[in-house]
């Protein structure tokens, strides 16, 4: 495995997905949430803070609440990319304002291409990835074998 220059990982049927908005698009994320109610039931949900709370009371799907996002919730969903235990990322963003806690969403988008995750950042793109037809397989995708990056950095240092 340490020869290979990425590790094999498969995405499950049943997806575990991370559901995230900025302020000013938290009633799209609910909306949208509502639109696919039928398809995303059948899947794990969690989300930072106040978009987690707000979509499962609106919508009555259960959604695991995790830290707001200004509060470290970014980070925890970029964890759990890290630990296996998130498999798709949407995160209605807004780029046109500043947010407090934009190193976060940035570390967080960033580790969701580390790990190639599905990440969508808007309803186009959220649509796209839900109708597509890895949504009801497996789905096998590949990760760089960080154990040969770490070997190959802690070689350079002898």
């Amino acid at each position: 495995m340490l020869q290979d220059d990425y590790v094999k990982f498969t995405i499950g049927k049943q997806k575990h997905i991370a559901l995230i908005a900025h302020d000013s698009k938290k009633p799209e994320l609910i909306q949208w949430v509502e639109d696919n109610k039928e398809i995303l039931k059948n899947h794990f949900l969690c989300g930072t803070g106040t978009s987690a709370r707000l979509i499962a009371d609106k919508t009555g799907l259960p959604v695991r609440g995790y830290n707001s996002g200004p509060l470290g919730g970014d980070q925890q969903i970029g964890a759990k990319i890290v630990e296996g235990g998130i498999d798709f990322v949407v995160f209605f963003w807004d780029p046109l304002e500043a947010q407090p806690h934009d190193p976060d969403v940035r570390a967080l988008l960033r580790i969701a291409v580390v790990y190639d995750i599905p990440i969508a950042n808007n309803k186009s793109t959220a649509d796209f990835m839900l109708t597509s037809s890895y949504m009801n397989e497996e789905y096998e995708h590949s990760v760089i074998n960080f154990n040969k990056h770490m070997n190959k950095r802690v070689d350079s240092f002898h």
